[in-house]
């Protein structure tokens, strides 16, 4: 008899009877990170082998109930292997972990019902029909036999409607993890474990696949994503950066910005050169922190603790030292620079 490619997610024991409880959660991005914590990690270690072979180092973090939280880093960095923690596919070297209050390898057949793990790789039948391997992936986790409502809604939601009839062979790759995504929802979890789930994909459809994750937010779901596009952590409430292992910093988008950098960035374009003692005058105002990076002769970074309040006193600070200010605004440094910034700042120090 041939062993169902769906029999890889079998160990999680994914196995869905009954409806769950939506969550009312806050839509603003800056969110209340004092909600309960569905996730927390302390110390959590995994090595192979005989233990020389480290791939998670010491990991602290925690995940709020109702957010999206990105596990951002290049790939070889332990992503995969914390989520295989986190869902009790392997169990830790050292160290602690709680999903649900309890520690994965405990968990209850209605602890599992609740959650829902996209692996990397495509594991419906190639020769079955988009219809067919959905249909089949929600008798596989035991949903009612009258899903066929869910399950026209959910091919909706991830936009295969018009190709339930096609075979999945014949499917784009795009098209093949939208599936994947909808046979991941298909017993309505109330955690997601998504694994690399833009790898491979163009960018257009990279942004449509975090529309489907805003909205699965919105109806209550609490998501961990891991990706190596760094840019991605834009759209995650708390992001955990992960380096060869560890991971290095957890904070929102804004703050890792803020962090990284020291504070918020101006920059300066004068018609005149900006000489050294100007440098020296900006520098010791109250609000610029550290030094001021130059650009060229006429450019400059300035960074404050906070810009839209520093803009103003530094035109006053940059006319009364004889220079004109043709433009001057906030920079908002995109997450490659602050990914390299935490690497390089805390990466090395590991």
């Amino acid at each position: 008899m041939e062993t169902s490619p769906l029999l890889v997610t079998r160990v999680m024991g994914i196995v869905n009877k009954i409806p769950l409880k939506r969550l009312q959660m806050k839509a603003q991005k800056d969110r209340d990170f004092e909600l309960p914590k569905i996730i927390e990690t302390k110390n959590l270690t995994k090595s192979f082998g005989d233990g020389d072979e480290v791939a998670v180092n010491s990991i602290d973090l925690y995940v709020p109930e109702g957010s999206i939280f990105g596990l951002i880093g290049p790939s070889g960095c332990g992503k995969t292997t914390t989520v295989r923690l986190m869902t009790g596919v392997y169990q830790p070297t050292e160290g602690e972990i709680s999903v649900f209050g309890k520690r994965p390898a405990e968990f209850s057949t209605s602890d599992r019902e609740k959650i829902g793990y996209l692996i990397q790789q495509f594991v419906m039948y190639p020769d079955l029909s988009v219809w067919e391997n959905l249909n089949f992936a929600a008798s596989f986790y035991g949903v009612s036999i009258f899903r066929n409502k869910r399950l026209n809604k959910l091919l909706d939601f991830v936009e295969l409607s018009e190709h339930k009839n096609k075979i999945s062979r014949f499917l784009s790759g795009g098209m093949n993890r939208r599936l994947s995504l909808a046979a991941t929802l298909v017993h309505n979890p109330e955690l997601l474990f998504l694994d690399e789930p833009t790898a491979g994909i163009d960018p257009i459809l990279r942004v449509k696949f975090w529309d489907y994750f805003r909205q699965l937010q919105a109806e209550g779901h609490t998501l961990v994503v891991t990706t190596q596009y760094v840019g991605e952590a834009e759209y995650c409430d708390l992001v955990g950066v992960m380096y060869a292992g560890r991971v290095l910093t957890v904070n929102t988008p804004e703050e890792l910005r803020r962090k990284a950098f020291g504070g918020e960035i101006v920059h300066i374009v004068t018609s005149e050169r900006i000489e050294y003692i100007h440098r020296v005058h900006l520098e010791k105002l109250p609000f610029v922190k550290g030094n001021v990076a130059i650009i060229n002769d006429n450019e400059i970074k300035v960074f404050v603790d906070d810009a839209d309040s520093a803009i103003p006193q530094l035109i006053e600070s940059c006319q009364e030292e004889g220079l004109d200010v043709q433009t001057i605004e906030k920079q908002i440094p995109s997450f490659d620079d602050v990914f390299v910034r935490i690497i390089e700042e805390r990466g090395n120090h590991e």
